[in-house]
């Protein structure tokens, strides 16, 4: 029987991971709040529980498993968003919930099976404010209605944190109508110029917390199997999720396995605006970075580590994509390939050690069938017609001279002009070098081989042969500037 082990945020502890229903595995992942492109910090749980639900498919076959991840399409950052642009609300999150859709998609990220937006499941939310109100764990206080913290024992077993050291450690200002500091916002009030909803505490809005805890309980139960997001939603929204949703359904028990990934670094440090680092996965996309590699990175650090996201990571990534593609490109995928990499995946998700294997498998060309298995697994797809993608499809073209050959290759579309000039300075280079060989003097050389670096072209050259290859940073009009 295959076994997986999970790391347990509430438990502290890898358990083995045992579905409240086999034939039914659930998981609820916190999705973006759609105003903006997704970063990289947003890209990176997207990718870990991609590599989750691709494994529990594998396990427990793809019917037997319900994701959901959610859109939060109410919120303040929406509603600023909205009154700076001068657009409305609703075409701003449906362009910004397609663009995530459409970025996740080029890093490999499956859809999940139901993708609830905020917005539908008003009624829903209101009727849990309504029961937690009942119970003794909400109350009302001017407009707002807001939930009793020390109604709840538990609040604060998930992060370690007790309510005393969170009153103590806090650093805002607290409203007036709060009973305690701690207790947090159920429903909000809202304006004429703001998204509203009637409920029988006026007109207003839901808070953010009640969101999940009404998503997840409406399309997956009072009880089920995985819970997860990044380990910034832990304190205070994964907390807050646990009390609302504990209260409301005390029979319930919530989510059983809580998953948390840890947060991204860029060449060393937290991304920032400030600090010029801050990227949008569709700024890489859109400087040539393929999805499959800015995947590979993830996937190289452990979930529950720091990720730190560097260029020359991303080169090292498409380097080995390039070699490991080419060797499985037309190799009918062997299912033995998953017991390379399964015992990884089920320990933990330890990509980290799949990939390893992966390395293994890809110096023995007897194994690339199991090599392409172990790619489509964990996410590297090839495409229907069974090639790679386009950004790992070379073209190659020779050209002979007198006695040698000029080769070029390269990835995607490439002008008939572009590869004429190319051809062209592979023949110029070759001859210089054959008379710098006679004469001793390669100043020519130098230059030229300086120029093909500067417009972005690899180069190797031979006794019979000059080997060029454009890379993501060619710049054409450098190297017709050589003629």
């Amino acid at each position: 029987m295959t076994t997986i082990k999970l790391h347990n945020t509430m438990t502290r502890k890898k358990e083995v991971f045992e579905p409240i229903d086999p034939m039914n595995v659930r998981m609820y992942v916190c999705g973006p709040t759609v105003y903006d492109r997704a970063h990289l910090g947003n890209a990176r749980p997207a990718v870990v529980f991609d590599v989750l639900y691709r494994l529990l498919r594998h396990v427990y076959g793809a019917d037997h498993v319900r994701y959901v991840r959610n859109f939060t399409d109410v919120d303040d950052k929406i509603n600023a968003r909205a009154k700076e642009s001068g657009r409305e609300i609703g075409e701003i999150t449906a362009e910004t919930m397609q663009w995530y859709l459409d970025d996740m998609a080029a890093l490999g990220v499956l859809e999940p099976t139901e993708m609830p937006r905020a917005t539908q499941y008003i009624p829903q939310m209101v009727a849990m404010i309504v029961k937690l109100i009942a119970g003794g764990h909400a109350y009302e206080a001017e407009g707002h209605v807001l939930f009793a913290v020390e109604s709840y024992a538990a609040y604060g077993r998930l992060s370690g944190r007790t309510v005393d050291d969170m009153i103590a450690g806090a650093r805002v200002e607290v409203a007036p109508y709060k009973r305690n500091p701690m207790d947090f916002v159920l429903w909000k009030p809202s304006t004429p110029d703001l998204p509203g909803w009637e409920s029988p505490w006026g007109r207003g809005r839901p808070g953010w917390h009640i969101e999940c805890s009404a998503m997840s309980y409406e399309l997956l139960g009072e009880k089920f199997d995985i819970h997860g997001g990044g380990n910034d939603l832990m304190f205070p929204h994964h907390e807050n999720e646990i009390a609302q949703s504990c209260c409301a359904n005390p029979e319930g028990g919530f989510a059983q396995v809580w998953l948390h990934n840890e947060m991204l670094q860029v060449e060393g440090k937290k991304m920032s605006k400030s600090l010029g680092n801050f990227f949008t996965v569709r700024d890489l996309l859109e400087q040539g970075i393929p999805g499959e590699v800015i995947r590979f990175v993830f996937l190289s650090t452990h979930y529950r580590k720091p990720m730190d996201w560097t260029a020359e990571k991303a080169r090292e990534a498409e380097a080995t994509l390039r070699k490991w593609y080419d060797l499985a490109n037309g190799a009918e995928p062997d299912a033995q390939g998953r017991w390379a990499v399964l015992p990884y995946l089920m320990n933990d998700l330890d990509t980290h050690g799949a990939l390893s294997k992966m390395h293994e498998l890809a110096r023995d060309r007897n194994r690339r069938e199991e090599l392409r298995y172990a790619m489509e697994l964990l996410g590297f797809g090839f495409r229907k017609d069974n090639v790679p993608p386009s950004h790992f499809c070379s073209e190659q073209i020779e050209s002979s001279g007198d006695g040698y050959i000029v080769h070029v290759s390269w990835t995607g579309s490439l002008p008939s002009e572009q590869q004429e000039a190319l051809f062209a300075t592979g023949h110029r280079l070759f001859n210089l070098r054959q008379k710098a060989i006679e004469t001793g003097d390669f100043s020519d050389v130098d230059f030229l081989q300086k120029q093909l670096k500067s417009a972005g072209v690899e180069y190797k050259a031979y006794k019979d042969k000059v080997e060029l290859e454009p890379g993501a940073e060619f710049i054409p009009s450098k190297l017709e500037a050589l003629k």
